[in-house]
């Protein structure tokens, strides 16, 4: 089987893909259905596990795919390809490996990055029982990120709007005030929520269902797109400080932090980290997302903001509603050889190096 063949064209060929591989390496399997929600043809959406190594794994790596959905064609991939090169035959003693397969399956499923309830999944993880973080600064470009028209003098304001806003305040201000995570706007970009969401809920509880009460030690790898040079997969160490240091002891110097303001994402909050030390806070947790990128970031960026305005007009042509779908499948999965080679092959070497350090 050849790398390319790890990857699938749509959540549901992804999903028995991962169902199979996982199967054929005699994984345990658990399988979380939606309660609700449905694909584009009436299919069920579920997050599932695959699970490798003793039941009682006091160290185990877990793999994390699809947490932003239209990310998942690259995730899953590459855990189909962790299962078929049969990685787990590489387990030291005592230690497992946990493969969570689309995270956020209405996403996966309907191309968006988001969640059915719109909600970005990064940054659903706060208190909501708290005043919740500041989103003034994102509240300034709303109106011009997603824009009445899509087409017209109506996108051509927006645009010389924001082209002034960068001017006046720097690219990396603005990354921040639209990236940062936003609670005001239900049809925004990386809105955060009211409440913690179903695929939230759900990992907490895969957490303490599907790894061992005596976990003692945690290696978390999290597959996403999106920001970054083509096929480069940028290591951005999320969490606590402790974390963020051993991160870079495992991993090398190449390993940015989140929160020190060194890697290509923006600092941002309510993140997935937050969830998996709150589901299990007595396991030593050591966080990576693996960010691998797709287009230039003003595309990515242009195919989100389409997105979005798709979302608010139901009543929108098929010519415009394929249009934008297709360019938001560009923005986070990059069909190629070359591409897929390169980020299954970057995966499967930090999945090594990992297991390694919890051996």
């Amino acid at each position: 089987m050849s790398v390319s063949e790890y990857f699938a064209d749509d959540y549901a060929g992804a999903r028995e893909a991962f169902i199979r591989a996982a199967d054929r390496a005699g994984a345990r399997r658990a399988s979380y259905p939606h309660p609700s929600a449905r694909g584009p043809a009436g299919e069920a959406l579920s997050i599932d596990v695959a699970m490798l190594g003793p039941e009682s794994a006091e160290h185990v790596l877990l793999v994390l795919s699809g947490t932003h959905g239209a990310e998942g064609f690259c995730g899953s991939g590459c855990q189909v390809g962790l299962l078929e090169d049969r990685l787990h035959e590489s387990l030291p003693q005592r230690v497992g490996l946990v493969l969570v397969h689309a995270l956020n399956p209405h996403g996966f499923a309907w191309l968006r990055r988001v969640n059915e309830d719109g909600v970005d999944l990064n940054r659903n993880f706060v208190d909501f029982s708290k005043p919740l973080p500041d989103s003034s600064g994102y509240e300034r470009l709303h109106e011009w990120l997603v824009p009445r028209d899509w087409q017209g003098e109506g996108r051509r304001a927006a645009e010389a709007a924001i082209a002034d806003y960068v001017r006046a305040h720097g690219e990396r201000a603005f990354q921040a005030a639209v990236s940062g995570g936003q609670y005001t706007r239900p049809t925004g970009l990386f809105y955060g929520g009211t409440s913690r969401t179903w695929s939230a809920r759900t990992l907490a509880r895969l957490l303490r269902e599907c790894l061992s009460p005596a976990l003692a030690r945690l290696a978390v790898l999290d597959l996403h797109t999106g920001l970054g040079p083509t096929g480069y997969g940028e290591p951005i160490a999320m969490g606590s400080d402790a974390g963020c240091a051993r991160a870079r002891r495992w991993y090398g110097a190449d390993v940015k932090s989140l929160a020190g303001g060194e890697s290509i994402s923006a600092a941002v909050v309510g993140t997935v980290p937050n969830g998996v030390v709150e589901a299990r806070p007595d396991v030593e947790t050591t966080y990576v997302a693996l960010e691998f990128g797709t287009r230039p970031i003003g595309a990515v960026l242009d195919a989100l903001r389409g997105d979005h305005w798709l979302a608010t007009r139901p009543d929108a042509n098929d010519a415009a509603r394929a249009s934008i779908k297709h360019a938001l499948r560009d923005a986070f999965y990059v069909d190629t050889p070359a591409w897929r080679a390169a980020v299954y092959g970057r995966t499967a070497d930090f999945a090594y190096r990992a297991l390694l350090q919890l051996a």
